[in-house]
């Protein structure tokens, strides 16, 4: 009976792992996407600001 129990817990523990492998998979998936958006972020408020010519950020600058 130990060891279909040793079995049994061992499946459990291997689908932990993949459970945890995929999540850190997604979180770093999520950190990427979260970086462009900023960059782009910046960067389309960088070009309002060429446009209308405020700083709209109150970074000191008008653009870059």
């Amino acid at each position: 009976m130990g060891f279909f129990w040793d079995l049994l817990q061992q499946e459990e523990i291997d689908n932990q792992k993949i459970q945890a492998d995929s999540l850190e998979e997604r979180v770093d998936l999520l950190e990427k996407e979260l970086s462009r958006t900023r960059k782009l972020l910046i960067d389309t408020l960088h070009i309002l600001e060429k446009y209308v010519g405020q700083d709209i950020d109150k970074d000191g600058k008008i653009g870059k």
